[in-house]
């Protein structure tokens, strides 16, 4: 019959006349090509740049992208070396040719030798291609995934601690810088650890260990699947938990409580505490403000409460 491949050349009839058919071939060219791409990986299209410069910002793989290895890159003077004295798990250190050394640059290269890394000269133009473009500032740790804490194990460390338990939790705080500031604030003013949800929030790469300058090793964190689960678990625990909230029933200087077991809660950059998240916490809490501004950042949020907490507890 016309058109069948196995008879090329095969005449095919029509009222212009015999024509010579295509021997099916044609028919490749009708063949699905599979279902369409989200927008983020078309190539040109708006939806893609926009998730490259949010990548690029944040250090965090864009969609699409074959480079989910910078993620496990934690670059940076101070992260870097402060990561190399907590010990946490390194695989190499790679370090860009011809740069300026200081006293950092020098014990990072001494603790990684005595730990026997591997120690890679590379270009500055390899080493920003391997980091995403990241602020490395000459060297960068090859570390593996966040090894998190399990809960019950945060929260029992926290309570016997010799200090008072104070545990910080993130509720859909989605931007690592945020979480990587929030947890070095932890660490600056006595916190035992830190929770964070699985899903739709930040969780530790190599953007939230740099924000943290390292501090990150310094501390438990956690990682769970229901956060308003986890603060059930923390109030049977014996903990009292306190969510941020601009329109708090407790102004922040008239914490009573603040020198007993807390686990304070941070809401999101933009909608603040989730409905659920909200009515599990005991009490929320305001940040009194003289000027005009209707809000404060998240980690600059937590920062003001856990610096009046230590306040409160050290009196």
């Amino acid at each position: 019959m016309a058109g069948n491949s196995q008879r090329q050349g095969a005449i095919r009839k029509s009222k212009k006349g015999p024509t010579a058919g295509s021997g099916g071939q044609g028919r490749q060219a009708l063949r699905g090509k599979g279902p369409t791409p989200p927008a983020e990986e078309r190539t040109g299209h708006p939806a893609k740049r926009r998730a490259a410069a949010v990548a690029k910002r944040t250090g965090t793989p864009r969609p699409g992208s074959r480079r989910a290895d910078a993620a496990e890159l934690l670059v940076g003077r101070n992260p870097v070396v402060e990561a190399l004295r907590a010990k946490i798990p390194a695989t190499a250190m790679y370090v860009a040719l011809g740069m300026d050394a200081d006293e950092r640059v020098t014990e990072s290269l001494k603790l990684a030798g005595d730990r026997g890394l591997a120690l890679l000269e590379v270009s500055r133009a390899e080493l920003d291609r391997r980091t995403g473009g990241l602020l490395h500032q000459g060297v960068a740790l090859q570390v593996p995934p966040y090894e998190y804490t399990d809960l019950a194990e945060l929260l029992d460390a926290a309570l016997a601690s010799t200090t008072t338990g104070l545990v910080v939790a993130l509720d859909g705080v989605t931007d690592p810088r945020n979480l990587g500031a929030i947890v070095r604030s932890a660490v600056a003013f006595g916190a035992q650890g830190v929770v964070v949800p699985e899903r739709r929030a930040a969780g530790v790469g190599a953007a939230a260990w740099r924000t943290s300058a390292g501090t990150a090793g310094r501390i438990e964190i956690a990682q769970v699947t229901n956060l308003t689960r986890a603060l059930k678990s923390a109030q049977k625990a014996g903990f009292t938990v306190v969510g941020l909230d601009a329109d708090g029933s407790t102004p922040l200087y008239e914490l009573e409580i603040a020198t007993d077991p807390l686990v304070i809660v941070v809401g999101s950059e933009g909608r603040g505490l989730s409905r659920l998240v909200g009515e599990t916490c005991d009490l929320t809490v305001s940040i009194p403000m003289a000027g005009p501004a209707e809000s404060l950042n998240a980690s600059v949020a937590a920062a003001v409460t856990l610096s009046e907490i230590s306040r409160r507890r050290s009196l």
